[in-house]
């Protein structure tokens, strides 16, 4: 370890080229990806046109309802299109222009104007471009989420959001990203300035300690913000949770129901916490439309995680994933050829640099992304084959049954954009895999 990190001076030295046009690079990277995915989503289209259920559905799904679903999945998808070009013109025409190097003396001049003079330097005038740079791009891609929750989601019946709930929760969401961007991106920037050519070690181990404390924070503090989380009230589902906590030796401190239904009708169930005091979450619109034998069914799936360590290893793997990025980033951070690229001249912002680090990054993460995926499918996979174990075989394939039909979820895929994009199995895999059978079928 020491000896790969020694070789970190030498690999910076080699890549700050004078004169080496990062700019090409990386508009290159990005419409390489764009068409990337736009090639898988045309193979994905193409299967959502086909009007027969897999064989695995028949007698599970009727013909109407999984025209239903491609019509919905066709809808999504078509936005899909125009939004992911929405962002590609609007991302590269960003870096086309040169906008990160006037937005940055933008953030200066507002300093230099309306700020007291102990706030000038570069980390106040990088929290003034977050938060602007923030609020610009959020404008931006505001219709955007108008159009996908007014018209999409409220064409299919799934919005329950109205406009005063959606600009509210718009107003919330800067003031929390002000209030806890601010501090964090400014901690952010000082440890890497205090701490030089050695910084990752002490950033990597500041996010996990961030990280913890945000566990245990959100649902105190920010959650309630924008749902209502009550305790649930004594039921079957509540015995049988509790019954099965105990059983697996889950520490559940709480168990917990959220008013989901303000905003969507889709329907969900998690669980978060420290490992010796864990809290289960779950959606109203679960509780309302399945059975309690089903709900539990989900939540069997949702402790399999759990007692397999899947959320442990896929945590692990987050902070060996982040832990690298922070000793990549040290070797562009001084990369003079980097920032003269995109107009910097003489300047070098640590905070322009990990975002023009991150966009360099963007093949790496692709491919990372894709590894994620097929872990998660596997994963899932493990989850499901757990609940089966604890004898959920019918109900936990019933329960899935109706969250696609009620989520109006695609039900069938293309085995390359599913493989890239999905971190679930589609639904004929699951059933599949857990050995169900169409009862009505087999009559």
């Amino acid at each position: 370890m020491v000896g790969i990190l020694g070789f970190l001076p030498t690999l910076a030295q080699a890549l700050d080229k004078p004169g080496f046009n990062w700019k090409s690079l990386i508009i290159g990277f990005s419409t390489a990806h764009y068409l990337f995915e736009t090639y898988l989503s045309l193979r994905q289209y193409r299967v959502l046109q086909r009007e027969s259920p897999p064989k695995a559905l028949e007698g599970a799904v009727d013909q109407e309802t999984f025209l239903k679903t491609q019509t919905y999945s066709r809808a999504k998808s078509r936005f899909g299109f125009f939004s992911s070009l929405y962002s590609f013109l609007l991302d590269t025409s960003i870096v086309f222009f040169d906008a990160l190097p006037k937005f940055w003396g933008i953030a200066g001049t507002v300093l230099k104007l309306w700020a007291p003079a102990r706030f000038s330097g570069q980390i106040s005038q990088s929290v003034v471009f977050f938060l602007g740079y923030n609020f610009v791009s959020t404008l931006l891609t505001l219709p955007l989420s108008i159009y996908s929750t007014f018209v999409l989601e409220e064409k299919f019946g799934f919005n329950k959001q109205t406009p005063s709930l959606f600009i509210t929760d718009f107003i919330k969401t800067q003031l929390l990203t002000a209030v806890i961007g601010g501090p964090l991106l400014s901690a952010f920037l000082k440890i890497i300035i205090y701490f030089g050519g050695q910084f990752f070690y002490y950033l990597w181990l500041f996010t996990l300690v961030f990280q913890i404390i945000a566990i245990v924070v959100y649902p105190i503090l920010i959650q309630p913000l924008f749902n209502k989380v009550t305790p649930m009230e004594d039921g079957k589902i509540k015995t049988e949770v509790e019954k099965l906590a105990i059983e697996l030796k889950f520490p559940l401190k709480d168990l917990f129901v959220i008013d989901g239904s303000k905003r969507s009708a889709h329907s969900n169930a998690y669980f978060y916490g420290l490992p010796w005091k864990k809290h289960i979450v779950i959606y109203d619109t679960l509780i309302d439309k399945f059975e309690a034998d089903e709900v539990v069914a989900v939540l069997a799936h949702e402790l399999g995680h759990w007692a397999l360590s899947h959320t442990t290893k896929m945590l692990i793997i987050q902070q060996i994933h982040l832990f690298t990025i922070f000793v990549l980033f040290s070797v562009f951070i001084n990369n003079a050829s980097l920032y003269q690229s995109f107009g910097f001249g003489g300047q070098k912002p640590v905070m322009i640099g990990f975002i023009l680090f991150s966009d360099i990054l963007e093949p790496l993460n692709s491919v990372l992304a894709f590894a994620l995926s097929l872990l998660s499918r596997k994963h899932e996979y493990e989850a499901d084959a757990f609940a089966v174990k604890l004898n959920y075989a019918m109900e936990l394939s019933q329960a899935l049954i109706k969250l696609h039909i009620q989520n109006l979820s695609t039900m069938d895929a293309d085995w390359l954009y599913s493989s890239y994009h999905y971190s679930h199995p589609i639904l004929p895999e699951r059933l599949q895999a857990m050995g169900w059978k169409n009862e009505k079928k087999e009559e």
